[in-house]
């Protein structure tokens, strides 16, 4: 968990104290998380997981593959639809978890077959 919490932050370019701010605590507690004397509570890893657009699994190492989406997909550069119906953005950003969770499955599935 700790790692991931660095990485998070820094692909923003928050410092700690940024961090903190967001999450409204004191820069000590998100410090505690990061270093790992800390652990954060289940709303505590809710409101990290929201900050960083990602899931608890992958903060939590249980997941390798972040769920990280974009809230500000421009609706001019991507134009899927179904049914003719175009996709929302929330749609959009839907289908790219779904795609994104697929895929992972693939990979495990191919990994167990060459172990067979």
């Amino acid at each position: 968990m700790l790692s991931r919490l660095v990485t998070l932050r820094k692909s923003r370019k928050w410092s700690m104290q940024e961090t903190a701010d967001r999450l409204e605590i004191a820069k000590s507690t998100y410090a505690g998380y990061e270093y790992g004397y800390r652990e954060p509570s289940l709303q505590a890893l809710s409101d990290i997981a929201d900050l960083f657009e990602t899931s608890v699994d992958h903060i939590l190492g249980r997941s390798e593959q972040s769920l990280e989406l974009t809230k500000s997909i421009d609706e001019e550069s991507i134009s899927l639809t179904l049914d003719g119906v175009s996709l929302s953005n929330e749609e959009l950003i839907d289908f790219i978890a779904f795609t994104r969770i697929k895929r992972e499955l693939s990979k495990k599935e191919t990994f167990i077959k060459k172990e067979a």
